[in-house]
Order: structure tokens, then C-alpha cells, then sequence
């Protein structure tokens, strides 16, 4: 997947498929309430194994049940494709 930095209008568009991300400046964030606190921590786990395999690595903090997953493309400086791909997997792998 091609790190070029996404136009406004472009991570707008991506983020109508998105809706539970929220912008925030060059970062997406997204937190889940997990029913559980071994469920958050599992579903970290998973993500960890998407993310290492996508070699696209997201800002993660763990407060009890609560887990949120900010992306963003470093070394773009910006948001990038691999960040709208990275949250669609976090979607996926998020619903319980």
C-alpha cells in the first residue's frame, strides 16, 4: 500500500466508511469499550498481530475496558491508505 499522504477531501471520503474514527489533526483515533478487561486486552493482542503483519503500527492506550487505537503514517507525516486499512481491520476484529 502506497504511503503518500491523503488529500482532506480523501480522508473525509474514507471516513464516511469509518464512522466510529474521529480526525483529529494528522491522526484517526477510534476507542471500544470491550465487555471485558481480558477482552480489550485480547482484542490488543489481535491487532498487534494485524498490525505487525501490515507492518503498520498503531498508538494504543489501555484504560480498564477502554481501548484506543490513534493512526497515523509517521514517516508521511500524515494520514496514508495504510491508515484507513488499518482501521477497517480494527473494525473487524473489534466486533463482539
Amino acid at each position: 500500500m502506497a504511503t503518500e499522504l491523503l488529500s482532506d477531501a480523501d480522508i473525509n471520503d474514507a471516513l464516511k466508511d469509518l464512522p466510529d474514527w474521529q480526525r483529529s489533526g494528522n491522526t484517526i483515533t477510534r476507542t471500544i469499550e470491550a465487555p471485558t478487561f481480558p477482552a480489550g486486552i485480547e482484542l490488543v493482542r489481535r491487532v498487534a498481530e494485524a498490525a505487525e503483519a501490515a507492518d503498520h503500527h498503531p498508538d494504543i492506550d489501555i484504560r480498564w475496558r477502554r481501548v484506543t487505537f490513534a493512526l497515523s503514517t509517521h514517516s508521511a507525516g500524515g494520514l496514508t491508505g495504510r491508515d484507513m486499512m488499518l482501521a477497517h481491520q480494527i473494525n473487524q476484529l473489534a466486533k463482539y
